[in-house]
């Protein structure tokens, strides 16, 4: 099999369906044999009816929610965490409708990462505040956030506009090589994050817009802690400070699934106000706020499958 070592057979399932597709974690190696199926099956995928793949997914990850799990464990605490006045039936249902978000967003893949230009935009609706299409556009960074649509919302937007996009790098060299090429394939440049402040704000000077996410929890560097639904929440600064050096505006974006399996809509709202501030905990902390306001529209949509807890202030014990 793709794991090396034994492990419970719901570790191992849910490992190889939920991190496949998504950042490998430690715990979840993957050699070349696993690849090459992984870039099949992506394939085979690119090619099958959207609504079916979608509906697969959807059926898949029902399934797999009810296999023991450390991702489920963790989407559990987060929810407890960040909505605790649900019952724990209401923590469990907003858990499945997660898992079903996650599985097909990994099998859409396919469609993302191999279909045409033309079958990412049938599939993404665009709804924009601003206008895309202005040559005089102040320089621009596209704050995005981790909804399960980021991605294609991203792909879609690059099938016609240029920009360029970061991305953290994967611990499966061949699995982060594959990524960055099939994402970039329309003309993004894609950016590894950890070498990128001198690269974006050279970007962002020339005209080019750049897409970045800054909702995860990346250690302790470059980050404050701010509220998170109420919760201390590790939040990088990176947005704050490249729009500083770069000298641009801040414009949030978010890829939302459309129900009935109908694709998805990317919105680009207007520029927030007085972003960057003199601040950047302020600014980290309007971030979130933005954030939450958009997760309580579709909570099952957010990434809740990664650690947003991970790191804790001093003296405050771990939660996962």
């Amino acid at each position: 099999m793709f794991l090396r070592e034994y492990r419970p057979i719901g570790h191992r399932v849910a490992c190889f369906a939920l991190m496949l597709f998504g950042p490998l974690q430690a715990g979840c190696p993957l050699d070349k044999f696993g690849l090459f199926l992984i870039v099949a099956l992506l394939r085979v995928l690119s090619v099958l009816p959207y609504s079916f793949v979608a509906r697969f997914g959807s059926a898949l990850g029902t399934t797999l929610y009810r296999l023991p799990s450390r991702r489920k464990h963790i989407v559990l605490v987060n929810l407890r965490l960040c909505f605790p006045a649900k019952s724990a039936l209401e923590h469990e249902q907003l858990g499945r409708a997660h898992f079903q978000h996650v599985v097909r967003s990994y099998l859409e893949r396919g469609i993302q990462w191999f279909g045409s230009a033309k079958s990412i935009d049938k599939i993404v609706q665009i709804e924009s505040e601003i206008d895309l299409d202005d040559k005089n556009a102040p320089p621009t960074i596209f704050m995005g956030f981790h909804f399960v649509g980021i991605e294609v919302g991203c792909m879609r937007y690059s099938t016609h506009l240029p920009v360029a996009s970061l991305y953290t790098r994967m611990s499966n060299a061949p699995m982060c090589d594959l990524a960055r090429r099939q994402r970039g394939r329309f003309g993004a440049e894609m950016i590894e994050r950890a070498t990128s402040a001198r690269k974006v704000v050279g970007l962002l000077r020339s005209g080019t817009p750049v897409m970045l996410a800054a909702d995860m929890d990346q250690g302790i560097d470059n980050s404050v802690f701010v509220p998170f639904f109420g919760v201390e929440a590790c939040t990088l600064t990176s947005i704050s400070r490249l729009a500083k050096l770069g000298r641009a505006r801040v414009v949030p974006f978010v890829t939302e699934v459309l129900p009935d399996f109908r694709g998805y809509k990317l919105t680009i709202f207007k520029p927030l106000s007085d972003y960057p501030s003199s601040s950047e905990t302020v600014d980290a902390r309007r971030m979130n706020e933005f954030l939450e306001t958009q997760i309580l529209r579709f909570p099952e949509q957010y990434y809740w499958v990664h650690r947003r807890f991970k790191h804790r202030p001093v003296g405050v014990a771990g939660v996962y």
